[in-house]
């Protein structure tokens, strides 16, 4: 009788793309399951996050729940891997024993090991996604040293994968039906560097634009410094690649991103922001801010919020500063914002963000647009354009009364007119289900 296993993968896309690797080694050794599989299991495999307060809490909590699990005879092992074992690999073993066996985030070769397997084949994937669209990651590590950020020293330096890795990878997931990729890396526009002397980010997104079978490539995780302008070419003017860009600020007073060692100042962030909308028509923009970062006062706060309304992102996250043991801001600054100050700013600055994504999303309303169906729920089809990316942004729900089974329509593009918006999801009727 085989052995059964599931995943449980926590933190960032860039974590899902190794739990797929990972899963891929261990095809034809254990049955795998669903992460939302309820019932018994022979393996847990807990890919963990800990790149702030929040997320070590949540990765915990699910360790501490699955224990739970182990207890009452639904887990046999719990195998736990990823940044918060990397990071804490001293401390966690005591501070939860019930825990079988302990991994990092670099070097997946001993957990294959313990689970009986070989080394991981980098180009093959046990997709977790739907099948029709994909993470793909470009590179591994951070060569940045943003004073709050712990990746770093979790991941190691910047290590992009070679272009013909990649597109070789494209390739494989194409032929078993997927058609969007999302390109992922801690920072994709420093893509090419250490390889090529040069960033190739640009001649990447080419390059896998060629590939028989993708329509959609998205960039997300950009960093604002030495931004490759040749990204935005491609952007305007390849078919293909989504006029969608995730690119984190994290602020935009002067005093702040000094003390976040980011490498740019508020009058750059403005002008490249100027410089994506004027290049690339119609693109979409989605941010991540930090508020209570050392350093930001009121006036620091004021700004944000003045560069917010002007800068009219349609997508942004925030999250509040966390302190993290071992970064430069740990060492050198004061974390002096209460907790309740910045759970305050952050509820302002989401409620602005909240008004403009209302009015950007109202301003589509009467527009058709060409959408890729996800899935099937209460009579609507679950779609997106190329204006939202998976499991971040909001969808289209799409009424379906169609004869054809709706699972028929997955991963296809079909057209859609959209009549309805809230600041975060849309509703629309079918125009066409034919593809272009």
């Amino acid at each position: 009788m085989s052995r059964s296993l599931q995943t449980l993968t926590l933190g960032c896309s860039k974590n899902r793309v190794d739990t797929e690797h990972i899963l891929a080694a261990l095809e034809g050794l254990y049955d795998i399951l669903p992460e939302e599989h309820q019932g018994k299991c022979d393996v847990m495999l807990i890919n963990t996050c800990g790149f702030i307060g929040d997320a070590k809490e949540e990765s915990i909590a699910a360790i501490l729940e699955t224990v739970e699990r182990k207890k009452s005879g639904e887990v046999g092992r719990i195998v736990v891997f990823g940044c918060l074992s990397e990071r804490y690999s001293a401390e966690m073993p005591g501070l939860i024993p019930e825990v079988d066996a302990w991994f990092g985030a670099v070097d997946f070769t001993p957990l294959l090991k313990y689970l009986g397997a070989e080394a991981v084949v980098e180009p093959r994937r046990h997709l977790t996604t739907p099948s029709h669209y994909a993470f793909l990651k470009i590179s591994e590590g951070c060569d940045r040293r943003c004073s709050y950020c712990a990746i770093p020293f979790i991941r190691g330096k910047h290590c992009s994968v070679p272009m013909e890795e990649l597109v070789e990878e494209a390739r494989l997931l194409a032929m078993r039906g997927v058609r969007e990729l999302i390109v992922i890396a801690q920072d994709t526009t420093y893509y090419g560097l250490d390889l090529y002397r040069r960033r190739a980010l640009a001649e990447l997104l080419q390059k896998l634009s060629d590939v028989d079978g993708i329509e959609w490539i998205r960039i997300h995780y950009s960093y604002p410094a030495d931004f490759p302008e040749d990204v935005l070419d491609q952007m305007a003017h390849n078919p293909k690649v989504c006029r969608y860009m995730d690119i984190p600020l994290q602020h935009i007073a002067d005093k702040v991103l000094a003390n976040m060692h980011r490498n740019v100042d508020g009058a750059w962030t403005r002008a490249l922001i100027r410089r994506m909308r004027e290049k690339v028509p119609g693109v979409v923009l989605r941010t991540t801010m930090i508020v209570g970062h050392p350093g930001e006062g009121p006036k620091e706060f004021k700004e944000l919020l003045d560069f917010v309304e002007e800068a009219r992102f349609e997508r942004l996250g925030a999250f509040r500063y966390s302190e993290e043991e071992g970064t430069f801001g740990a060492g050198h600054f004061r974390d002096s914002v209460s907790m309740k100050t910045k759970q305050k700013r952050l509820d302002e600055l989401m409620a602005l963000q909240s008004g403009i994504s209302l009015e950007f999303n109202r301003s589509r309303v009467g527009s058709e647009v060409t959408v890729i169906v996800d899935g099937y729920s209460d009579g609507m089809l679950v779609c997106r354009s190329e204006f939202e990316s998976p499991e971040v942004d909001g969808e289209i729900f799409v009424r379906y009364c169609g004869s054809e089974d709706p699972a028929s329509l997955f991963g296809k593009f079909i057209t859609v007119k959209i009549t309805e918006a809230d600041e975060y999801d849309l509703k629309g009727e079918i125009v066409s289900l034919q593809e272009e």
